[in-house]
């Protein structure tokens, strides 16, 4: 697997560019817009499905990108989006599938940050 890049403002990432950059405006494309489009051509089995897999191969070329496998990449995150579909589907409301994809996404911004940070070389001071 290759080393991902973090963003150098992590701040600026975790407060605005997860939640309003990814989260907010994958919700609204996959869940409101596609995810309502699908089950109105596909029907309410069919839709959700639909609205999931192409939310799991819209991550493929982030995956590429890192270095990470991409048949696996594309089924966690569809499963993800199938989740989050029936959050959506069962509310009526875009508020659950969002604070869901928001808590996994911030969740794995921490987890790179800290890992990111443990594996840098402390700098030693010469006394």
């Amino acid at each position: 697997m290759a080393a991902r890049a973090l963003p150098a403002a992590a701040r600026e990432w975790l407060l605005l560019g997860i939640p309003v950059g990814t989260v907010w405006s994958e919700e609204t494309a996959y869940r409101a817009a596609l995810g309502t489009w699908c089950v109105d051509a596909f029907g309410p089995r069919g839709g959700p499905v639909a609205q999931a897999v192409a939310f799991g191969l819209s991550h493929v070329v982030d995956a590429r990108a890192a270095g990470e496998p991409v048949l696996g990449t594309v089924a966690v995150t569809g499963i993800a989006g199938w989740v989050f579909g029936r959050l959506y589907a069962h509310t009526g409301s875009l508020a659950a599938p969002l604070l869901a994809h928001l808590a996994v996404n911030e969740a794995g911004a921490l987890a790179a940050l800290l890992v990111g940070r443990a594996a840098r070389p402390v700098a030693r001071s010469r006394a």
